[in-house]
């Protein structure tokens, strides 16, 4: 294990977190917020130290192999969400640190679960901190680090693991020959769409605050309002724009990449895409379909349920509406869209879109195996074979992601809370999805539940943005070893 190239990265990694808090730290001082601004103060000299520090570690070997890629995206994550609730805890707002912790985690995997119950009690300049986490988690610490250099000052070689282990989806692969050219590009495609969500947000006359926070939680596919009633506190011009822009950043960013390249048929060939759009359109349907009596005509039922369609299948966690009141077979189609997820390369998360589809091709293959021993299935994808070996990963990451959902689930349930409030809450974290049902639903949160459960909560959310593998294989002596 090259520890010393692991530490550098790490260094850097925190430098750039200490960069991202000015703002925030400049917005409350701007507010006249003066201690929350002192609290990122000190979290930015403390930050940035450490990171200056762990930065000039000399590293003796250049080689970083996919182990070191996998340690150095698990611990860097558990750093900067360590080192991202010091505003939270310091100011006072959030005083309890595991619970400052779970918000900041639930920030940076986009999640969006929260432990606030007023969260517009808090200072202007925590609250923009609290959804840039989103902004800066959806596509990925390392990814915008690797985009503006090589993250180890030249000297490491291949920082495709890197790119690997963070990006969520089966499998990532480069779009041009270097690897820092295909960060630039994915996180240019991330910025350009921000922006025009902002724009277009301030057309809504959304006041300028709220459509920066409600853009980064929609890029993010996190979740995080600065309102109580979340997304209900707006226009419905500036709902249809978010939901829009929910299911463009659910979809996988190499398809955007394609289109500028003028590949439309690549585009239009892709199985995973039709499968998320029919699969959104469908659910849509049924589901505006079965609260129209709630509604005062088909287009108010259609208004809400596209959004909250959108809103959990590509796990974001916005609402406009109290769907914990919605019928049962409406809660039923949102909490198996939790499982499903969105599109592989996108910033959403769940089980993706690809794996789901992977799993049934599978499926498809041992029933035909079954019938015809003798006969030969190949799975295919977009057109192109599957390699076995893909398949197989598939199936395990399917068998980890269970056990680990039953382990918490059991655990969740020492509360004595509601079974549905347990698996809704575990599945809700561990997806990446944010609000889950009962008592943690849309109009809830995660306050009354316990420490323990809190810290199996904050756990899944990080297994589940780093899709299980960087921070399992923490645990696994064999890594450490030389």
């Amino acid at each position: 294990m090259n520890y010393r190239i692991i530490f550098r990265v790490v260094g850097r990694i925190l430098m750039a977190v200490a960069a991202f808090m000015l703002p925030a730290m400049i917005i409350s001082f701007c507010y006249g917020e003066m201690l929350p601004g002192y609290a990122f103060l000190g979290t930015i000299v403390a930050s940035g130290l450490c990171g200056f520090l762990l930065s000039k570690i000399k590293q003796k070997s250049r080689n970083f192999y996919a182990r070191e890629g996998f340690v150095t995206v698990g611990l860097a994550w558990i750093v900067v969400s360590l080192f991202g609730a010091l505003p939270f805890f310091f100011s006072g707002e959030i005083p309890n640190f595991v619970d400052a912790l779970f918000e900041t985690v639930s920030g940076f995997t986009t999640t969006g679960a929260s432990i606030l119950p007023n969260v517009e009690a808090m200072s202007h300049g925590l609250l923009y901190w609290r959804s840039f986490t989103h902004w800066l988690g959806g596509m990925g610490v390392l990814v915008f680090v690797l985009a503006l250099g090589p993250v180890a000052g030249g000297e490491l070689g291949d920082s495709l693991h890197l790119l690997r282990a963070e990006s969520p989806g089966p499998q990532v692969s480069k779009l041009v020959p270097r690897m820092q050219r295909t960060a630039k590009i994915l996180y240019g495609i991330y910025i350009v769409l921000t922006l025009i969500q902002v724009v277009l947000l301030l057309i809504g006359r959304m006041p300028v605050l709220d459509a920066v926070t409600t853009t980064f939680g929609t890029a993010g596919t996190g979740g995080f309002s600065i309102r109580a009633n979340s997304l209900g506190a707006y226009s419905p011009y500036c709902q249809t724009v978010t939901t829009v822009f929910m299911i463009l950043f659910g979809v996988n960013f190499s398809l955007y990449y394609l289109l500028l390249m003028r590949e439309v048929r690549a585009v239009l060939r892709s199985e995973e895409l039709r499968l998320y759009l029919i699969t959104i359109f469908a659910a849509t349907l049924i589901i505006t379909l079965n609260i129209l009596s709630a509604y005062g005509s088909f287009g108010e039922a259609f208004h809400h349920a596209i959004f909250q369609v959108a809103s959990i299948i590509t796990t974001t966690g916005f609402a406009t509406a109290d769907f914990n009141a919605w019928p049962e077979l409406s809660r039923a189609i949102l909490l198996l869209l939790m499982f499903m997820g969105a599109c592989a390369g996108s910033t959403g998360g769940g089980l993706k879109v690809s794996r789901v589809l992977l799993a049934f091709k599978s499926a498809r293959r041992s029933v035909h195996r079954t019938l015809r021993p003798n006969s030969v299935k190949l799975v295919h994808m977009d057109g192109e074979l599957v390699e076995d070996s893909t398949v197989s990963e598939v199936q395990s990451y399917f068998l980890i992601y269970f056990f680990i959902m039953a382990f918490s689930v059991l655990i969740v349930s020492l509360d004595n809370f509601s079974f549905e409030t347990s698996f809704s809450a575990v599945a809700a974290c561990l997806n990446n999805v944010g609000p889950g049902l009962d008592v943690v639903g849309p109009t809830g949160n995660f306050a009354s539940l316990s420490l323990l459960s809190k810290l199996v909560l904050i756990f899944d959310m990080l297994l589940g943005r780093l899709e299980l593998y960087p921070i399992l294989i923490l645990f696994a002596p064999a890594v450490w070893k030389k």
